[in-house]
This record gives C-alpha cells, sequence and structure tokens, in this order.
C-alpha cells in the first residue's frame, strides 16, 4: 500500500478511535532552548494585542468619538481585511521562496515589525482641527474625508502586521518537528502575546485621562499619544527578534525548487486534511468576530449607561483577567493535549467558549458589573486553546504534506490559514456595521453629549486657571447651542422611532435640565455678579452630573446588543463542535509521518 492510501486508511474515523494510551517523549534534538521560546513568543505582540487594537478599538472608537456612521465604518473596514487576507498568500509565497543571507524568515520580520509600529501611530491622527475642519464644504465631507483616512491608515498598518506574522507563524512550525514541541511553541507565542495584551483594554482607561487627551479632548485624542508609547516599545523588540531568532528548517528549504505562486495555492487548497481544520476554525471565528465590538458598547452603554471613563476601568480589568487566563490556559492546553490529544482538546476548548457565551445571559448585570468576569475567564481559556491548538494542528499537516510532496511550505499553509479567517473577518466587519444599525445605537446621540461634556468640561479648566469672563460666556454660549442642536437631533429621532418615545422623552426632558442649568450659570456667574465666586467649580460639576445621564441608549437598543452579541457566536460554536468530531489526522499518524521523514531527510543528507 502506498503512503497516501495508507495515510487514508488511517484516518477515516480518526476521532473517535485517536490512542491516547501510547505517550512520546520529545527527542533532546527537537526541544525548543529557552532563549529560542521567549524570543518567539514575544513575537506573539503583534498579532494578539497591536493587531486586535487596531481591528476593535478604530471601529469603536471612530463611531462613539469621531461620531462616523457604523454602517459605514463596518463598510470601509472590509477594504483593509479583504486587502490582508489577499496579501497573506503573497507573503506566504515570497516567504517561501526567499533565499537570503539572514534565511526565509527574518527579513520579514524585521521590516514587517518595524512597519507595524510606524503605522499604527500614524492611523490614529486623523485631522481633527477647527481650521482644517473649515477646508471642507459640509459635515458630510469632512466625515469622508475621515473615513477615507481612517481606510488609508488601516490598509498600511495591516499590510505591516501581514509582513510579520505570516513569516514569523511559518518560522514557529519549522523551528521544531516534535508533535507536542510545536504546541509548546505556539503556547509560548500565546502566553507572551496575552501577556502584552492584557494592557490592551486599559488603552481606552489610558486614552481617557486628561494627560493623554487634554481637559477637553476625547478618547480618539488620548489614543494618539498612547499610540506613540506602543511604538517606542515595539521598534527595539523587532530588531531584537530578527538578530535573536533561528531557523533550523532553512537547511532543508534552501535545497528545494522554488516554486510559482499559483502552484503553492493549488497544492494548499487542495489538501483535504488542511481544509478540514480550515472549516472547523472559519466556522467558529466568524461567530465570534460577527460580535466582537458588542462588548464594548454592552459594558459602556448597558452596564454603566454611558460611563465611559468608569467602563473603561472595567474594561480594563476584564482585559486583564482576559489576558491572565489566557497566561494561565496555556499550562492545561499542554497538559489536555498530551494526555487527550490535540483534536479531543481542541472540543474541550469550544466547549468552554459555548459556556461563556450562555453564562453572559446572568452575568451582564448592571447591579453587579464584576460578574462580567465569568464568562470572560471561560472564553479567553476557551480561544486560547482553539487558535494555539490551530496554529499547531496546520504546522502537522505540513509535514504531512512534506511527506507527500517533498516539500515544505510552512508560509503558504499558514497564510491561506489565515486567508480564510480574515476574509471572513473582513465579511465579519460589514456584518458588525449592519448588526449594529439593526440595533438601532445613537452615535449621534454620544458624539453630541461628548462635544458638550467637553465644553463644560473646559468651562471649570478657564475659571480654575483664572480666565476671563468673556471667554467663560463664550463657552457658556456653545454649551447653549450644543445642548438645542442635541435636543433637535433627538426630536428627529423621536419622529423616526415611535417605539422609543418614552426613553427619547426622558432624553429631552434631561436635556432641557441641562440648558436652564447653563441659563441659569451665565445670568448668575457673568450678567449680574461682574466677580464670579467659587461657586462656578461646584455648579459646573453638578451640569456634567446632568450631562452625563444623556448618554444613555434606549431598553430596545440595549436588549438587541446583547441577544445578539450571546446568540450568534453561541450557534456557529455548534456548528463548529459537529465538525470537529470528525477531523482526520491523528496524533499516532503524526508520529509516524515524524519518522518517515527523519529516514527520508537521513537518505538525502539534508
Amino acid at each position: 500500500m502506498s503512503t497516501p492510501e495508507r495515510h487514508e486508511a488511517m484516518t477515516e474515523g480518526s476521532f473517535a478511535t485517536e490512542s491516547v494510551s501510547a505517550r512520546h517523549e520529545t527527542a533532546a534534538q527537537d526541544r525548543i532552548p529557552w532563549s529560542q521560546l521567549i524570543a518567539y513568543g514575544m513575537g506573539g505582540i503583534i498579532p494578539v494585542a497591536i493587531f486586535n487594537i487596531a481591528g476593535q478599538l478604530m471601529g469603536l472608537l471612530g463611531n462613539i468619538s469621531l461620531g462616523l456612521s457604523a454602517f459605514w465604518l463596518g463598510t470601509i473596514m472590509i477594504i483593509p481585511r479583504l486587502w490582508d487576507a489577499l496579501a497573506d498568500p503573497v507573503i506566504g509565497h515570497l516567504s517561501d521562496n526567499a533565499r537570503t543571507p539572514w534565511g526565509r524568515r527574518r527579513p520579514f520580520i524585521l521590516i514587517g515589525g518595524i512597519a507595524t509600529a510606524v503605522s499604527f501611530v500614524a492611523m490614529w491622527w486623523v485631522p481633527r482641527s477647527e481650521s482644517f475642519k473649515n477646508l471642507f464644504p459640509s459635515t458630510s465631507a469632512y466625515n469622508w474625508f475621515q473615513l477615507a483616512y481612517i481606510l488609508i491608515g488601516l490598509l498600511i498598518f495591516f499590510t505591516s502586521t501581514t509582513i510579520f506574522e505570516i513569516p514569523h507563524g511559518a518560522l514557529g512550525m519549522e523551528m521544531s518537528g516534535d508533535y507536542h514541541e510545536r504546541t509548546r511553541l505556539f503556547s509560548a507565542k500565546s502566553f507572551l502575546g496575552n501577556l502584552f495584551a492584557m494592557g490592551t483594554p486599559w488603552l481606552i482607561f489610558l486614552a481617557g485621562l486628561s494627560f493623554f487627551r487634554g481637559p477637553s479632548g476625547d478618547l480618539t485624542e488620548g489614543m494618539r499619544y498612547v499610540s506613540i508609547f506602543v511604538a517606542v516599545a515595539l521598534i527595539p523588540m523587532t530588531v531584537w527578534w530578527f538578530v535573536a531568532l533561528k531557523e533550523p528548517g532553512f537547511a532543508v528549504a534552501k535545497q528545494q525548487h522554488k516554486s510559482t505562486f499559483w502552484k503553492d495555492m493549488r497544492a494548499t487548497v487542495s489538501n483535504r486534511t488542511f481544509m478540514s481544520l480550515v472549516i472547523i476554525v472559519f466556522t467558529l471565528a466568524m461567530g465570534f468576530n460577527f460580535v466582537a465590538l458588542f462588548n464594548y458598547y454592552i459594558t459602556i452603554f448597558y452596564i454603566f449607561g454611558g460611563n465611559e471613563v468608569t467602563a473603561g476601568r472595567l474594561l480594563g480589568i476584564n482585559g486583564t483577567a482576559w489576558a491572565v487566563t489566557g497566561l494561565v490556559a496555556v499550562f492545561p492546553l499542554n497538559w489536555l493535549s498530551k494526555s487527550l490529544g490535540k483534536n479531543r482538546t481542541l472540543l474541550i476548548a469550544i466547549l468552554l467558549m459555548c459556556a461563556a457565551q450562555l453564562s453572559k445571559i446572568a452575568c451582564y448585570n448592571p447591579a453587579h458589573p464584576y460578574l462580567l468576569l465569568i464568562p470572560t475567564i471561560l472564553l479567553s481559556a476557551g480561544m486560547l486553546m482553539f487558535f494555539t491548538l490551530g496554529s499547531s494542528m496546520v504546522g502537522d499537516i505540513c509535514d504531512e504534506d512534506e511527506l507527500k510532496t517533498g516539500t515544505r511550505s510552512e508560509g503558504s499553509f499558514y497564510a491561506v490559514f489565515w486567508w480564510f479567517i480574515k476574509m471572513g473577518s473582513a465579511f465579519a466587519s460589514f456584518v458588525t456595521g449592519v448588526l449594529l444599525v439593526f440595533t438601532t445605537f445613537d452615535e449621534s446621540q454620544n458624539v453630541a453629549v461628548d462635544a458638550i461634556n467637553g465644553n463644560v468640561a473646559a468651562i471649570k479648566a478657564d475659571y480654575e486657571a483664572g480666565g476671563g469672563e468673556k471667554k467663560i460666556a463664550e463657552r457658556l454660549d456653545k454649551s447653549t447651542a450644543m445642548v438645542d442642536k442635541l435636543r433637535q437631533h433627538l426630536e428627529e429621532r423621536l419622529a423616526s422611532y415611535p417605539s422609543q418615545a418614552e426613553h427619547i422623552a426622558l432624553l429631552i426632558d434631561r436635556v432641557n435640565a441641562v440648558r436652564a442649568e447653563v441659563a441659569t450659570l451665565r445670568a448668575k456667574h457673568v450678567d449680574k455678579t461682574p466677580d464670579m465666586t467659587d461657586d462656578v467649580t461646584n455648579e459646573v460639576e453638578a451640569i456634567l452630573d446632568k450631562v452625563a445621564l444623556l448618554k444613555q441608549q434606549s431598553p430596545h437598543t440595549l436588549f438587541r446588543l446583547r441577544f445578539i452579541e450571546i446568540g450568534t457566536p453561541l450557534l456557529l460554536s455548534i456548528v463548529s463542535i459537529y465538525l470537529t468530531l470528525s477531523y482526520p489526522l491523528t496524533e499516532a499518524r503524526c508520529y509516524e509521518i515524524k519518522e518517515l521523514l527523519k529516514q527520508r531527510h537521513a537518505e538525502s543528507g539534508a
């Protein structure tokens, strides 16, 4: 029986019959040194932390701070994700066929890492000054410019991360040929990536501090300066990865002939084992990508009624819990994988994610906001296991493919693996925008309230800094105009959404109360009393408290946010469970392939 025929016979129905009795010890030559393990694992910062910051926070802040339409943000974010997905196979092919004095992968890692750091900073600097806005004939024209700037910034950023991540992931597959050592290596990447990712949600909190955003700025303004700190740390690490990492697989790869792009792609997608794994991961990833932003909306607007600063604190704690869980989950992952095999461990990971979604029914609770940590911990553990195993299992498939074809194409396999996931993410960006529109979330309300809050806060800052009464009077007049504009918006919305009449009427009453407070402040301290008193600070604080209540979204919107965020991933996770039960490549077969490859390499002298 030929090798491919024997493989087909052994893999049929393999999930049910996978042997867990035999245990394999990793050979000394297959063990990855700690120095390499740490250096490689630190590279997880870019795909685990930096990439997700841009993919999630740009959409969130573009909506709630810049006031851009959720629909159009979701639509334009399809383009860089599509471009990113299309670039993956190209970079994978170029990396597989590169022959440089520094290897196939490391030059891409150096260039991609530095470009990621620079473009991450640039993408937040959307021009926002009043003088710049006045260059445009209308607010609508200026908003289209903002969307175009975000689009171009994301295209450059996503391209940079692809140049880094595809060769970096491919390098991980060739650093060891051992079934379990690959899991250990990608676990290190997940572990150290999550170690830095625990600070990701705190970026919202930091961006909300006056130190970064200024006394009257917003979250997007704060992210400009936070991003600089991120880049300053990332560039030296990129140089370290380039210098420290080794490419043990290059000795074999440099002997093989270079191939054409389309030949590599056809060979990759024709591998049935690979496509089985892709469909499993793609299905589950789609479910969670559809609602990736919804947790932020639910935390800010449902649990904390629109208070971004307080919500930012919980999001920071929640993100820390997510990252710490990801760190801890690495250890049971390696134990479960060795004890049960990767296939069964993958199933356990999906079940953890299902449990997380179900727990949200009770844990999204404004009275007990910290219950949110329960689904976060379950979901983090499940996702860490799931995606770490997915990358490790692609390495096993590369061994199977080498046995059949005689070539190593880790770059192409890793690229196509992520091509499918990123194509799903691109589609998910559009779906996210559509779903947010379906929830009737009112971003115009939120932006208007932010503007009022910033202007009123500036009154307090001007007074404490000894600003003149004329300047403060102008601020008060501007606040009145802003409040009137918000009331007009709410009255128009009332006509469009009669089912939300009770909620909108309550907001209008609150708007009128804020307007009355501003008018009283002006009459008392500007019109009638030339010498302003110390009561100004307290009175402004009272107005700010009332302004904060204007950010509350309708109960109808908040229910839809929760229903979609819980139900969509749960449904597609169930589909992924079904597919996982029939995945063919077993641990026993992987070790058999490893021995056959060892014999072939010995015979060829590689």
